[in-house]
C-alpha cells in the first residue's frame, strides 16, 4: 500500500534552484529577482560608460623642457659647466649606445657630445651592426687607425700602444651601456673585432658616484672618453674639461636626495650587499670573482 501523499500547504517550503536560500519566501524571491535585474542593467550602463572612456582622446604626458645643448631639463641645465666652445680635437669618437641607455635621465653621453665638435663625436644607437645596416661604421672599423676601447685579455694598454704603433690612431670606438649590455654588443657584432682592442690601465676611481658600478675600477662612458682622448690628444686639459659637467651632475643629485652608490665589489667585500646571492651558477661565479678582485 502506497503511503498517502500529504497535501502542501502555503507555509510549506518550495523547491528552489541550487544556491537559493531556503529561508526566502516567494515574495522575497521576487524582490531578489527584481534586484538582480536592476543590478544587471546598472552594470550594463556602467560598462557602456566605461567603454566610452576609451574613445576619449589621450593627452600625451608633457616632458619638462630640455636644454638643446646638454639635454638636461632647463631647470637643472649643466651648460655653465660645459666649455664655452667645443674642444678642439683631431680624434674621431664613435659612441655605440645600447638602446636602453637612450632615455635614461642620468646618462652621460649627451654631456660628452656637448663638449665636442659634432663632426668629431657621433652616437650610433643599436644592438646589432653590420656592413649592410651601417656602411659608414663598417668602413671606420676596417681602417688601420681605428681603436675600440673594451677591456680583456687581448686588449693592449692604450698608453703603451700609441708609443709603439706605426700608425697613430685617428678614431676610437666606445660602447655605452651596462657591462652586460656592452659585452653583448661587443661579442655579437663581428665588426667590433676588426679594430685594435685597447683598454685603460688606470687606478682612477669613478666620479660617477650616483650609479652603481661592478668594481671600484669601472668608469662611466664619459670618464672613459675623457681619459682616452686626453691620452690620444696628449692634453690633460681635455680630461679636466670633460669631467667638470659630470662632477656638477653628481653634486646636484647628492644635494637633492641622491645617495652615493658604492660598487658591488665594495659591498660584497664588506658584507653589506643588500640582495641575496644569486642561485644561478654563472652569476654566483661573477660575484665570487668580484669578492676576490679578479677582473671579469
Amino acid at each position: 500500500m502506497e503511503p498517502q501523499k500529504e497535501a502542501r500547504t502555503p507555509g510549506d517550503p518550495i523547491e528552489r534552484p541550487p544556491g537559493a536560500s531556503r529561508s526566502q519566501t516567494p515574495n522575497e524571491e521576487k524582490r531578489r529577482e527584481r534586484g538582480a535585474a536592476a543590478a544587471a542593467l546598472g552594470a550594463e550602463a556602467e560598462g557602456s560608460s566605461a567603454d566610452g572612456l576609451w574613445e576619449l582622446p589621450v593627452e600625451p604626458t608633457e616632458r619638462r623642457p630640455e636644454c638643446s645643448r646638454c639635454s638636461r631639463p632647463q631647470k637643472v641645465c649643466l651648460c655653465p659647466f660645459l666649455p664655452v666652445h667645443p674642444l678642439h680635437i683631431s680624434t674621431h669618437l664613435y659612441i655605440i649606445q645600447h638602446p636602453a641607455e637612450e632615455n635614461k635621465v642620468l646618462r652621460t653621453v649627451p654631456l660628452l657630445a656637448a663638449c665636442l665638435p659634432q663632426d668629431k663625436c657621433k652616437v650610433k644607437i643599436g644592438r646589432r651592426f653590420s656592413e649592410e645596416r651601417d656602411p659608414e661604421l663598417s668602413t671606420v672599423c676596417r681602417k688601420s687607425g681605428t681603436l675600440i676601447l673594451y677591456p680583456g685579455a687581448e686588449a693592449a694598454n692604450l698608453e703603451e700602444f700609441i708609443l709603439d704603433s706605426p700608425i697613430y690612431p685617428s678614431t676610437i670606438i666606445i660602447i655605452d651601456g651596462t657591462w652586460s649590455q656592452a659585452k653583448d654588443i661587443f661579442y655579437k657584432n663581428s665588426l667590433f673585432r676588426l679594430p685594435t682592442q685597447v683598454q685603460l690601465k688606470t687606478s682612477v676611481s669613478s666620479q660617477y658616484v650616483i650609479r652603481t658600478q661592478p668594481t671600484n675600477r669601472c668608469l662611466s662612458t664619459l670618464e672613459c672618453a675623457a681619459i682616452a682622448l686626453s691620452i690620444l690628444e696628449k692634453n690633460s686639459y681635455i680630461q679636466e674639461t670633460l669631467l667638470r659637467p659630470l662632477q656638477a651632475l653628481c653634486s646636484f643629485q647628492l644635494q637633492h636626495g641622491a645617495q652615493i652608490r658604492l660598487s658591488k665589489e665594495h659591498l660584497l667585500k664588506n658584507g653589506i650587499y643588500p640582495k641575496p646571492m644569486p642561485k644561478n651558477k654563472r652569476k654566483l661565479r661573477k660575484m665570487e670573482l668580484l669578492m676576490n678582485s679578479v677582473k671579469i
